[in-house]
């Protein structure tokens, strides 16, 4: 084992004395854990995006308020978009009429008096999805029809008194039934964690809610999707019904909480419904990434927050209700015998004023169509001011409005927790069946729009796919608008090769770092190969160049940046920033909202790396590879398949199946069950597996390196996903520029096939001469 003048095991951040740059660079001065520190700048930048975000998003509006058809026209691309960030896409099922839900040991109707009857209901969406809760019948004529949305942990029978849970006075779904509206009370998933998990696989403490959300946000669905969906079936048979009158009574929606946020959601998108009541929701949204991570929507802040999705509503009613609302401090706590890992989160009041400065901006996006809209503060949900407004837009008026009454009555069976189960049950099987024939879909969108054997033109007809991935599934950033600013300084030195820190800026506050290994014999105008070597999760760049079998990190990178400088390659490993736990993925949940995604800056920091790297006198520009492990093997699919300055790229201990290692719930090896929630991207399911992301990185090499005991994955999911990889170079006449090397190890860089690899397309002898 060489011996390294200095080893530094951890982040390389300490200037030495008399500490010498590189030429052309400035001496780095800069100390403490530059990783910490990079974090920090990235949060920075994307705050700053985050703020700016209000004033970009009037680029992707053209409003028209010349009338009201003239107005919705203007503004159904935006209403499109926003369908598809929250995943509402999928055709439902035609309804014309509700099932009253009954077994032979209950009965549907569960309450009946001289004003009106409550059923248990349920009804088709979505193949195997169905929505369960109340119907509410007045007895004296029916003058409107609602959808009342509970919050996710208020239950229909509380909304409407027949449990104890929700106040008198807020027990609105009720009351609007008292006023002589038909009201649906439909059941949201929970913030429970009963059953999130499988018993083949883990339980977890994720809340329900975030449970559907994971795995429906991999397949381009979310759990409010999926319960919007819920509240349009409702009025499909609601517009149903109306057909059958001679005069079609409106439509409204009124939702609490995260019923609120329906509500809000439904009115943008359905033109059907007359009026929208938001109570406990409506504010600024410019801290989601705060909010509890099955609020996380991908791409919403890029066109939308709380006021432009009102704006959707115009020229319809809204009346925004602020009020207090159910406090979540986070995920359940960890119980014995259940995985941790649930994302952090919180719901709080919002500040009047927030939600007062959101309300004034819908009201301005909207203009004249905001003319039947009202911002009410309440000291609770469903207050009289805010009903008595909601059914005055829909054209029901009682006087006097009716006071709340105690139904004085309690259920004697409780199904509550089967209904929860059941709606558990039936989204988890139908995203799954989205998992199982998502592999179609990709043929279909990509394989079958990909001639073969044409390797010549390969990289031209792939382009538009290269450019989709970049720009619709990872995000795409403008590059680097700042000089590069290169500054170094000398870190390590063996009898073969010196090292050095070297800083690059990005954009302000953003930097990319990394180490690079010079070997001593290079020659004035000598020309050499470049191989970029990534570490993986929560590591450093001198993970991947130590060799002291002390160090953990050791058994896993074996030295590798080390090794490849020893044999006469130029190596750089650079820092991503997957590192610091809830601290990066915290910036996931930054990034998400504006449609990017934390590869979003690591692909700008790569092609700054390579930016410099070509200007360094020894390096062929043609001849930059890259290997990386684990997270860094994720890297190895992303940026080579959208940087194609790297010439070749390997993928060590990562590459499987991995669409279903992130969405399926029935495999040990998922990440459904682990503490990686930021590891989900939007659609990725329908667009990119990893055999589509190599097809993106050919015509140029490629490799992937496989331990048998590796627990990323099987090996079988392994082989699954490469087969289609070799495939696609076996009919482009190439497959002498792909292979996988399986060996009898761990997670880790095994170095035997990849080095040689690197050397034969490289173009680098293994023995010097």
């Amino acid at each position: 084992m060489k011996r390294l003048l200095i080893t530094l095991l951890c982040c390389p951040a300490i200037a030495l004395p008399a500490a010498q740059p590189l030429p052309q660079t400035k001496l780095l001065k800069t100390e403490g854990d530059l990783s910490a520190q990079m974090v920090s700048g990235i949060d920075k930048f994307l705050m700053r995006e985050t703020e700016n975000s209000v004033k970009h998003r009037a680029a992707f509006w053209a409003r028209d308020h010349s009338s009201a058809a003239a107005y919705d026209k203007s503004v159904q691309k935006n209403r499109d978009r926003f369908r598809f960030c929250i995943g509402a896409i999928d055709k439902r099922l035609p309804i014309t009429e509700l099932e009253f839900k009954s077994t032979t040991s209950t009965k549907a109707l569960l309450y009946v008096d001289e004003i009106m009857s409550i059923h248990a209901i349920r009804w088709a969406v979505l193949p195997g999805v169905h929505g369960e809760g109340l119907l509410l019948t007045p007895k004296n004529g029916i003058s409107a029809r609602v959808v009342a949305i509970p919050d996710a942990d208020q239950t229909p029978e509380q909304l409407v008194g027949l449990t104890p849970g929700t106040p008198i006075q807020s027990q609105f779904a009720r009351r609007l039934a008292e006023a002589g509206c038909q009201v649906v009370v439909p059941v949201l998933i929970d913030r429970n964690d009963e059953w999130a998990g499988d018993s083949r696989a883990a339980f977890t403490n994720q809340p329900h809610r975030e449970w559907i959300y994971r795995q429906a946000f991999e397949m381009g669905r979310h759990i409010i999707g999926y319960e919007v969906q819920k509240v349009f079936s409702v009025i499909d048979w609601f517009s149903n019904e109306n057909k059958k009158s001679e005069k079609p009574l409106p439509i409204g929606v009124a939702g609490y909480g995260e019923g609120g946020l329906l509500a809000l959601y439904s009115g943008a998108l359905d033109t059907r419904i007359s009026a929208t009541l938001v109570s406990g929701y409506f504010n600024s949204r410019q801290r989601v990434w705060e909010e509890p991570i099955y609020r996380n929507v991908f791409g919403l802040l890029e066109q939308f927050g709380d006021a432009e999705i009102a704006s959707l509503i115009g020229p319809r009613g809204l009346v925004a209700e602020h009020a207090p609302v159910q406090s979540v401090a986070g995920p359940p706590k960890t119980r014995p015998g259940r995985r941790g890992g649930a994302a952090p989160g919180k719901i709080s009041a919002a500040p009047i004023k927030s939600v007062a400065s959101e309300f004034r901006r819908a009201w301005g996006l909207a203009g004249k169509s905001a003319g039947l809209w009202e911002l009410i503060i309440s000291d609770a949900a469903g207050s009289d001011n805010a009903l008595k407004k909601f059914l005055l837009i829909l054209r029901v008026v009682r006087t006097p409005f009716p006071e709340p009454r105690d139904l004085h009555f309690k259920l004697k069976t409780d199904n509550r927790a089967k209904r929860q189960q059941r709606q558990i049950k039936e989204l988890t099987d139908y995203t799954q069946q989205l998992l199982r024939f998502s592999e179609y879909e990709r043929t279909e969108n990509f394989w079958k729009k990909l001639p073969s054997g044409q390797v010549d033109k390969w990289e031209e007809q792939s382009e538009p796919h290269r450019k989709r991935m970049w720009q619709e599934v990872v995000g795409q950033l403008p590059a680097a608008n700042i000089p590069a600013n290169p500054r170094s300084r000398k870190i390590l030195e063996t009898d073969k090769w010196t090292g050095y820190d070297v800083l690059l800026d990005v954009w302000p506050d953003v930097y990319a770092w990394g180490i690079l290994l010079l070997p001593k014999d290079l020659k004035p105008g000598e020309k050499r190969p470049v191989v970029v070597c990534q570490h993986g999760l929560e590591g450093v760049p001198m993970d991947t160049v130590t060799r002291d079998p002390k160090v953990r990190a050791f058994q896993y990178y074996s030295g590798f940046s080390a090794e490849l400088a020893d044999r006469g390659f130029i190596v750089f490993a650079p820092h991503n920033p997957y590192r610091g736990h809830d601290l990066f993925r915290v910036l996931q949940r930054k990034a998400n909202p504006l449609g990017k995604t934390l590869f979003s800056i690591i692909i700008a920091q790569h092609n700054r790396i390579i930016d410099w790297l070509e200007t360094l006198p020894n390096v062929d520009s043609k001849r930059i590879g890259f290997y990386g492990l684990s997270y860094g093997g994720k890297t190895a699919m992303r940026v080579p398949a959208l940087v194609p300055r790297y010439c070749l790229s390997i993928c060590s201990a990562d590459f499987n199946e991995w669409i279903r290692k992130n969405t399926t719930v029935d495999s040990r090896y998922s990440y459904m069950f682990t503490g990686e929630y930021e590891i989900f991207e939007y659609n990725l399911g329908h667009t990119f597996n990893y055999a589509e992301m190599g097809a993106l990185i050919a015509p140029r090499p490629f490799m992937v390196e496989r331990g048998h005991r590796d627990g990323v994955a099987p090996d079988e999911w392994v082989a699954y996903e490469y087969a289609k990889i070799r495939r696609l170079y076996g009919f482009l006449g190439i497959p002498e520029r792909t292979e996988i090397e399986f060996f009898n190890g761990p997670h880790k860089i095994n170095g035997v096939g990849t080095y040689k690899f690197l050397h034969r397309h490289l173009d680098w002898p293994e023995t010097k001469k």
